[in-house]
């Protein structure tokens, strides 16, 4: 226990004396929570809307006051339907409603960019939708309301999708890149040959190195769920001893990931490509990050399940955002931990195998 002791303390004072590394590893995961929060957003805000009026009436002015009143609508006056189509193209607007003399509302969208258009034709139709609703019905051939309820997410806030998300993609990004050059670093200075013959096992070597990213990552879900709360108005429904625990644990598959790409590379260079690049882009695409599982076509959902953020972002969702507990989330904890057994496994029979 001494010679393991000794080598974590010499791994910190290693990492400690690195300055560089440190902020990009305490910072990294700051910026990120604020760029997703923030700047990369689904929320329907700043919309710029125009009206067609080619009459009004008590019901036309309702509707308007609703438009103008509405605080994620810019309202940018009335104009001639001629206009329409010259305004949609400059971008003076991004939708125009046009209120008809037969009581039927056209809402007329700049389709460009097909998911927010989609977006704003939905939110616009709910404000006159609502309009409508708050008004006596007196004609028994008027069409009853549809009133459309949402859990868990109301606001439709951006946050709610994101900050799982990134808290996957930071966690095994941080964890395997870090553990990964610091292996690969003893490699190619030629001292892991060294340690490796002497007569330390190679458990005693191996995961010295892991534990301050351990403890590194450990500030960080402490820094993310700080700042997802405070600065981005995400509450934590579930129990957070269990939130904790599913962190904790794919913490440390994400530190035996890095080390079982340690063992496949003997440059830094390569290490860092492999993690930033090639374990990157899949996080980010097949874990449901930025788009839902059930749209993947067939042949890309089966292989988002190698995928550990898969399972845990659908976890942690469970938790953070439908308030959860462990009795819904066991499946995922199951599959994260089968993976963490086995890179483990893996790694150490290789330095194993190398030893002998």
């Amino acid at each position: 226990m001494k010679v393991f002791l000794s080598f974590v303390r010499k791994e910190f004072i290693h990492i400690l004396r690195d300055v560089r590394t440190m902020l990009i590893v305490l910072i990294m995961p700051v910026v990120l929570m604020l760029l997703f929060g923030f700047a990369i957003t689904t929320e329907i805000k700043n919309i710029d809307v125009m009206a067609v009026v080619d009459h009004y009436t008590p019901d036309v002015r309702n509707e308007l006051t609703a438009l103008e009143s509405n605080p994620y609508i810019t309202f940018k006056g009335i104009i001639c339907e001629h206009d329409v189509d010259a305004m949609l193209r400059r971008g003076d607007c991004v939708a125009v409603v046009m209120f008809a003399r037969d009581g039927k509302r056209n809402i007329v969208l700049d389709a460009s960019n097909p998911s927010i258009s989609a977006s704003v034709g939905s939110y616009l139709t709910q404000i006159l939708q609502g309009v409508e609703q708050n008004q006596d019905i007196s004609s028994q051939s008027a069409t009853l309301p549809v009133t459309t309820y949402m859990r868990h997410n109301p606001q439709l806030k951006s946050a709610y999708n994101f900050v799982p998300g990134v808290m996957g993609l930071i966690l095994i990004l941080i964890c395997s890149i870090m553990t990964c050059v610091s292996v690969v670093r003893e490699k190619e200075m030629g001292t892991m040959e060294v340690l490796l013959v002497s007569p330390v096992k190679p458990i005693y070597v191996v995961l010295p190195k892991m534990i301050p990213y351990f403890v590194i990552s450990l500030i960080n879900i402490v820094t993310i769920l700080l700042i997802s709360h405070f600065v981005l108005d995400m509450p934590v429904y579930g129990n957070l001893p269990t939130l904790l625990a599913l962190c904790v644990l794919y913490i440390v598959l994400s530190l035996a990931l890095g080390l079982f790409i340690s063992t496949l590379v003997r440059s830094q260079m390569v290490a860092l490509i492999i993690c930033a690049m090639v374990m990157m882009v899949p996080m980010m695409m097949l874990s449901g990050m930025l788009y839902p599982i059930e749209n993947l076509p067939p042949g890309l959902k089966e292989v988002s399940y190698l995928v550990p953020a898969r399972w845990f972002i659908e976890a942690i969702r469970k938790v953070m955002v439908e308030g959860l507990g462990m009795g819904s989330i066991w499946k995922d904890m199951l599959i994260l931990t089968a993976m963490t057994v086995f890179f483990f496994v893996v790694s150490l029979r290789k330095f194993n195998d190398r030893l002998e």
